[in-house]
């Protein structure tokens, strides 16, 4: 299978390229760095494609300076909606697959019960993005679906890892840093190591290489999935665990700050955020059979460095699952 692989230079492509060459009958993957592949450049996305011939093109990469692209909407569509619209297109031509990741962002976080609490989303539920960042990002699921290639979209949120800019890390570096932290608490989702979703892909792919025919294994498996780790948190409480877990293996050298939690209203910042963004797994789950971890868990793996395995995806040390009960 030959792999084309966009974005290691983010978080989720970064993980990405560690685990795909492990996958069996992996013949090659071919991952250029930005300065080759400007997604941003319609004609060289082409020429890479045609130049390459993939059997399977994988798109981490995006646009996700969020606030910014309230600023850079034009650039951020250019990434977000069409960078995928040629990859989807030239797939097509070619008869290859396409996996692609979008964002909770294309829902507008306001699904809740009948006392107001809040609901996961749905692959089947309406998108009302809020922000420019989700509008681009929808706007690159619908040309890929309208496309005719074979696709997979996956629908991920909160990513973090050991790698690249990320609340993981800026949590870490502002403990380490200041006595004292103040962080949102009133918008709701799940954390996602990319290392775990990078596995889970990696899970799927396996599923893929072992059908008898791809193009029916396709047909059948295609479509939208909503990709998550389990259980829900808010910021102020991520934050919270991540400082705990760091304190608890002399990862701070100093003593832990204090963390106070705040409404999103004393935070003000350029692009408004969904307060839910709970993705359910069911049809994920349903499909390819994946059991889905708790967010704690994999959130430990991350701290302690430990790499998910493909063949075994939600590997992880006696100790993190000990931590996680």
């Amino acid at each position: 299978m030959r792999i084309l692989l966009t974005g290691t230079s983010g978080q989720l492509g970064n993980a990405l390229l560690s685990h795909l060459p492990r996958l069996p009958a992996t013949a090659v993957v071919h991952a250029p760095q930005r300065a080759k592949l400007d997604l941003s450049n319609a004609t060289q996305l082409r020429q890479c494609i045609t130049d390459f011939k993939p059997d399977l093109i994988i798109n981490p990469a995006a646009y996700t300076a969020v606030d910014l692209a309230e600023s850079e909407a034009e650039k951020a569509h250019a990434i977000n909606a069409i960078a995928p619209a040629i990859m989807a297109e030239e797939a097509r031509k070619l008869g290859a697959g396409l996996i692609h990741y979008s964002t909770d962002y294309v829902f507008s976080g306001d699904k809740s019960d009948a006392e107001g609490n809040w609901q996961a989303y749905t692959e089947a539920d309406a998108t009302g993005p809020l922000n420019v960042y989700g509008q681009t990002k929808l706007a690159g699921e619908q040309a890929i679906v309208a496309s005719g290639c074979q696709h997979l979209i996956l629908r991920t949120s909160w990513v973090y890892s050991n790698f690249g800019k990320n609340f993981f890390l800026t949590m870490l570096k502002l403990a380490r840093e200041r006595d004292q932290l103040r962080v949102v608490n009133d918008q709701w989702g799940t954390p996602n190591s990319a290392d775990w979703l990078a596995a889970a892909t990696c899970e799927i792919l396996a599923q893929l290489q072992q059908a008898n025919d791809a193009v029916t294994w396709w047909q059948e498996f295609g479509g939208v999935y909503h990709l998550s780790a389990s259980g829900k948190t808010n910021w102020f409480a991520f934050a919270t665990a991540i400082i705990e877990l760091a304190d608890q293996q002399n990862k701070l050298g100093k003593a832990a700050p204090q963390i106070s939690g705040i409404p999103a209203s004393e935070y003000p910042v350029p692009a408004r955020r969904p307060h839910n963004s709970l993705l359910s797994t069911e049809k994920l789950q349903t499909a390819f059979g994946l059991s889905i971890p708790d967010w704690r868990i994999t959130l430990d793996a991350c701290m302690q460095g430990v790499q998910l395995s493909v063949s075994e995806p939600l590997y992880l040390t006696t100790q993190a699952q000990g931590q996680a009960k």
